[in-house]
Order: C-alpha cells, then structure tokens, then sequence
C-alpha cells in the first residue's frame, strides 16, 4: 500500500478560502478516488496560509481489473441465418472480445448482444496525474483572480506543487500561459522563522518535516494551540480572554506557527461602552480582549493578538500593537462623546437622508410604518405597553446616523441602546432598541422583552411585506434582503415568548396598508400579495419543525394541511398552537399511542372526502338520522360521537381528544370490517350520506388536532 502527498504552494490565501477549500476537497477527492476503483486507508486534509494539501494513506499500488459489460447491436442486425453479420464482428473487434463470447440477451426493446470485456487496472502513479489535476483547477471560490497572462484562476497565485508517492514524484505541470509550476518535493517553511527550502523525502514525513520548518499544517491543532496559548496568556495578567469562535478560526487560517502576545492599552478607554472596544478589536484587528472574570462585562485595558512572526520579538510585536489599538479606540472615545452630545432623538430627522430602498423612501418612513405596524401587534397583547413600543419603535434606527454606528455597523441597536440611556429614555425603551435586531442570526438569542419582541416584529414584517410588494421575492439560494431569515425570526420570538399573535390577520392589515400607500410601485395585488406572504410564511414553519425540531414531514403536514386553506389559516392565527400540536404528534408517535389510532382514523378521514358534511359541524343530531341505521355497529358509532362531542365541546385539550379516540377506535373498526359491518357507499343515496356523515364527524373532531388523512404512517 502507498502513501500519496500533494501541496499547492500560494501567496497567502484569503483566510475563508482555506476552510472552504479543505471542505470542497474533503466532498470531491474521496468520489474520485471511488470512481477510479482506488480505495485509501484514510485521507488527511492540511492548510495553512500559503498551502492546502492532502495525504492519503493506504492506496493500493494499481487499480484492480474491471469486467465491463457493453451494449452492442440488436441481434436482428448482428446475425443473418446463424451467421455474424459485420456488425456482429466490428463490434467484437472494437471490444477486444471474439465473436464467440457475445452474449445474446432480451431487453424492453428487444433482444440485443452483449460483450464483457476486461480493463485492465492501471498503476497507482499513472492514475494520480489527471485526478489531482482537477483537485487543483477545479476548486471554487469567490474572487478568484489570474496572474501573469495565463488563464488559470485561483484565489492566489501558485508557487510550488509538491507530489509524492511515498519517495517518488508523480508528475504534475500546472500551466498558466507563458508560466508553469512542475511537481517535485521542495515546499517551503515559515517566512520568517524558516524562510528557505524544505525538501519533503516521502510523503509520510511531511507533517514532521513542515513542524520542523515552523509550519504547523493541521488547522484543528493548529487552532488548539492558539486557544491554548491564548487562555495561558490571558492567565498571566489576571484576566480571561473573550475567544468568538468565528475570529479564532479566521485567525487559525492567517497564521503557521502561532505566538500569543499580550498587548496593553490605556485604562482611560474602558470609559467606553465595552461593546465598543470588543467590536474594535475583533471585527479591525483580530484581538482577542480580556475580561476581568468570565461571567463580567468588565474589561481589562489588555489584548491578546496572535502572532505569526518571530517569538523572540514579542515585546517589540506588543508595542506595535498597542500603538495601533489606542489610535483606534482614541477614534472610538471621539465618536462616543460626539454622538452623545444630543439626545437620540435628535437624530431621528437624519434618518430622511438615509434610503431604505429606492422605491420605499427613507428610513425615517420605514420608522412611521414600523410605528404603525407595531401599534396593531399592540392590539392584539392586552399587556402591552403602548406608550413604551411607541417610543421604541420610533427611536430603534435613530442610531444608524450616529458616527460610532457610521464607523461600526455591526454595533447598530448596542449603541442606540446605550445613547438612550444617556438621553433619559426609559429603560424599558433602551433594552427594546437593542433587542428588536435579535436575533441576528442563526442560534443568536432572542429579545427577552416584550417591547424589544414587538418591535424586532414590526420592523422584519415591514421588510417582508414592502420587498415582497415590490416582486423581489428571494429564489433558490438568492435572498439579499434576508427575508427568509426575517420570517424565521418572527416565528421564532412568537414561540420562544409565547405570543397571541395572529399572524394572519397582521398580514391582512398590513398588506393593506402598503397596497394602498405604494399603490404606484406595487408589482402584486393585495390578493397576490397576501397569498404569496401566506405561502412563504407556511414554508418557513414547515422547515422549522421539520429541520429545527425535527418533526416528521407528514405530522406538520398534518397540522398545517396540505392545499387546505382552512388549516392554512388555523396554523398562521395560532404559531403557538400549531407548534404544540406538532410537538404532540410527534410524541404521540414516539409512544406508540399514534399506531393504535392511525389506521381506523385515517380511513376514516379519507373515505369521509367522498362526503359534504361541513367541517365546522360537530354535533351529530343535526346531520344524522337514526332511522336509517340498518346495523348495531352505526347506533353504537352514532352514540361514540355523541359522547365524543359533549366530552370535547368548548375544549383545545388535545390529551383529552387522543384519550377519546383511543375509546372510540374499536368502535369504528366495528363500523368498518366487524361481523356487523357496514357498506359506507351503500346504493341508497340517504343511506350512504348518513354514513358519511358519520365519518365526518369524526373527521372534523380529529381536526382539532391534525389532518389524519395527511399522515401517511403510524
């Protein structure tokens, strides 16, 4: 068994580029080793900032010999009177096989003949070439860029290409134009601690001998180092580093051999709010700060950057930096108390200059509506503050014009909610500002309160709504507005805060609205509008049980319907009711109970669809007429469903509604395939109807919980 190593040698790469490349390699290499019969032991993926490789381990010496089988002509046309006809013997030829070993074979078309052929295994050296070609030229990226005057794209030039199997190069020629690169086993070390050549002597040595030039190639080690190194570091000046798990990859990924240094700045800067001086370091710089304790906001005035120079120069490395962070937070300290010096809501007439969309006008309008839609979530929660979600709302963009916010995006809403502090907002309102953009993404938390909640609402409705207005609907991975990510969040705060939210009547009035202010750019009808809302909306529940809860595709079908606009309606006036209804079916399955009641009641469901009986009506004496029973099975249904509705009437208790239908289940079996079964579609027309009306009622009491007939196991 062999060992094979290829290095591509770059300038340094872009730091995203490594992680996506590796993840693209890791999908790729083992398909087509599988596709050329080679199967290795393991494969080993590295990258640095100036390198991506692969080792695999394992690989036998020669593809294994193959029998293929190959379709030829019909055999109408490869034997006349018993005899091969040319066709029959060009065929044989191009195959390699003699006439004799065609096989005669019938197939839907007819009867054809058939060669199988042996192709031979070639060797492992000879195989290598043209796979690791299209490792290399096919790799996909954003900014991609060519050098020279060849056409050869990559997110950085190439320098060296090493390949070996084990102790021998396999030749490779990347050509670019005038240029080329050829493989050999000269790859280089650290540009500062090891700037020459590094001759790799077998492929299994290459990690060994890259750690002995100051290049630690493993990312995950590579990255433990420097959480570990950062940790000890932070330990030193009495301090705990603050480590995002995003900046410790990026920085994983600008670096070979990692070096912790701690840098220090003036104290008069932990004035400023500390999200300030955490954005400043993480987002420009790529420091890690250092908190006091690890459950405090308070902050050290010291830093932790990673180095990837020379450890013997830390101090003069420290010095530098720090230098660097006090221009900075000194910019910071100017910005903090500028912005300060009016109240918040002296910026709100700025917001005018600023445009939300072209065609929808100016943030300060995309307020007024924020305001207006806030005020009908409002209506709907009796506990709600008006006065205080007002005053949010009209304050929650008023910092996007500040210069802390100019120069920081990222901090929008943190620093609204500190300026309102300082202006003398309440509390209340301060908090609703920074929450109403949580969350801000996937697995963010979520507003705890309930202005920040009906705000975050209000304004992700407002964007929902007018983009969809204009027809920029997102397609396939295309979402620029994020609107997908806009109605996550509106179904994920409704849930987590257990609001009465009525979505569907919220939709209603504010498609209305926009219909008629933006009457001249609307591209849908009020109709199109709220229907395609609709849809969105029930697509983005049904990915969020199904993926985020894991909820069996056919229950939330089953509590959100399937081409059911009754059911529709029900799952967006209620998010917290069709959420339970899921969670309980899903559990129902899990305990067995829903295999005892799923056969009878889904027969029951589907057959009751031959039926008119109206799926609001529950109570059986208005649509049954006892003097058409002909068996004791439908007297002993009749008067199940009558129990069945006085038990249920005015009831939402699901538990209560299995309960009873686990009674009630032999009773329908009786009904359906007893010794005093009954026909349902009996020839008489009342007869028959009285039956399914029978079914229906059943049907519509199980509706209360799901569409059984949506269901499609137990």
């Amino acid at each position: 068994m062999a060992t094979f190593l290829l290095e591509v040698g770059t300038e340094e790469l872009p730091a995203d580029f490594i992680d996506a490349g590796l993840a693209q390699w890791r999908s790729r290499i083992p398909a087509a080793l599988a596709a050329a019969y080679l199967t290795p032991a393991s494969i080993e993926y590295y990258g640095t900032p100036r390198r991506l490789a692969v080792l695999i381990k394992g690989l036998p010496e020669r593809q294994p010999d193959q029998v293929e089988e190959v379709k030829g002509p019909p055999v109408q046309a490869a034997f006349k009177e018993g005899k091969p006809t040319p066709a029959a013997t060009g065929f044989a030829q191009k195959q390699g096989v003699e006439v004799s070993a065609l096989e005669v074979r019938s197939t839907e078309k007819g009867e054809f003949v058939f060669a199988h052929k042996t192709v031979v295994g070639q060797p492992l050296i000879a195989v290598l070439p043209g796979l690791v070609t299209a490792w290399v030229t096919q790799l996909e990226g954003r900014r991609f860029m060519r050098w020279a005057d060849g056409e050869l794209r990559f997110p950085r030039p190439i320098r060296w290409l090493v390949s070996l199997l084990d102790a021998e190069i396999v030749p490779l020629e990347l050509t670019n134009a005038s240029q080329s690169v050829r493989s050999d086993r000269t790859s280089f070390g650290h540009r500062v601690l090891h700037p020459g050549t590094v001759e790799i002597a077998e492929a299994a040595a290459y990690v060994s001998t890259l750690q002995a030039a100051f290049v630690e190639v493993d990312p995950d080690q590579r990255q433990a180092n420097i959480e570990a190194q950062t940790k000890a570091a932070a330990q030193k000046v009495g301090g705990v580093a603050v480590i995002n798990p995003g900046l410790l990859r990026e920085v994983t990924n600008l670096v070979e051999w990692p070096t912790a240094v701690v840098g220090q700045f003036d104290p008069e800067f932990l004035e400023l709010p500390p999200e300030v001086i955490i954005t400043e370091m993480e987002s420009h710089q790529r420091y890690f700060p250092l908190r006091r304790r690890a459950e405090s906001p308070e902050l050290l005035p010291y830093f932790i950057t990673i180095s990837n120079g020379d450890p013997a120069k830390s101090a003069i490395i420290a010095e530098g930096n720090g230098r660097v962070i006090r221009a900075r937070l000194s910019d910071g300290k100017f910005f903090y108390e500028a912005d300060r010096a009016q109240p918040l809501e002296h910026y709100l007439h700025r917001l005018e200059t600023v445009t939300f969309q072209a065609d929808l006008g100016s943030m300060r309008a995309k307020v007024d509506r924020i305001q207006q839609i806030a005020a009908e979530i409002t209506a709907q929660i009796p506990q709600a503050d008006a006065a205080i979600i007002q005053r949010a709302a009209l304050l929650c963009k008023a910092d996007l014009v500040t210069q802390m916010v100019g120069e920081f995006p990222e901090l929008q809403g943190i620093m609204g909610e500190t300026y309102a502090r300082h202006s003398g907002e309440p509390e209340a309102v301060a908090v609703a500002i920074a929450e109403h953009y949580l969350p801000r993404g996937a697995g963010d938390r979520l507003p705890a309160t309930l202005p920040g909640q009906i705000v975050g609402i209000a304004d992700r409705l407002d964007t929902l709504v007018s983009i969809f207005g204009l027809g920029l609907l997102p397609s396939g991975s295309s979402d620029p507005f994020a609107l997908r990510r806009a109605a996550n969040a509106i179904v994920s705060i409704t849930w987590a805060a257990c609001l009465p939210l009525n979505l569907s009547a919220l939709l209603n009035q504010v498609t209305a609205t926009f219909t008629q202010t933006f009457a001249g750019v609307s591209k849908l009808s009020l109709v199109e509008l709220r229907q395609q809302l609709q849809e969105f909306f029930l697509q983005r529940l049904r990915t969020l049980l199904i993926e985020d809860h894991q909820i069996d595709y056919d229950l939330v079908n089953a509590v959100i319907g399937e081409n059911d606009p009754e059911y529709a309606e029900r799952a967006l006036a209620n998010l917290g009711d069709l959420r339970d209804r899921a969670f309980y079916l899903q559990s129902l399955r899990q305990e067995g109970t829903l295999a005892q009641i799923y056969e009878t009641v889904n027969r029951a469901s589907r057959l009751s669809t031959k039926g008119n009986l109206d799926p609001q009506q529950r109570d059986p004496k208005p649509v049954i007429q006892p003097a058409l029973f002909q068996k004791d099975s439908e007297r002993a249904f009749y008067e199940a469903l009558q129990k069945l509705h006085q038990q249920m009437q005015g009831s939402q208790d699901y538990r209560q509604l299995v309960t009873a239908l686990e009674e009630i289940t032999p009773t329908v079996s009786r009904f359906f395939d007893g010794s005093d079964s009954v026909m349902v579609m009996d020839d008489n027309p009342e007869i028959q109807q009285n039956r399914l009306n029978l079914l229906g009622l059943l049907r519509n009491h199980t509706r209360l919980l799901a569409d059984f007939s949506a269901i499609v196991k137990g």
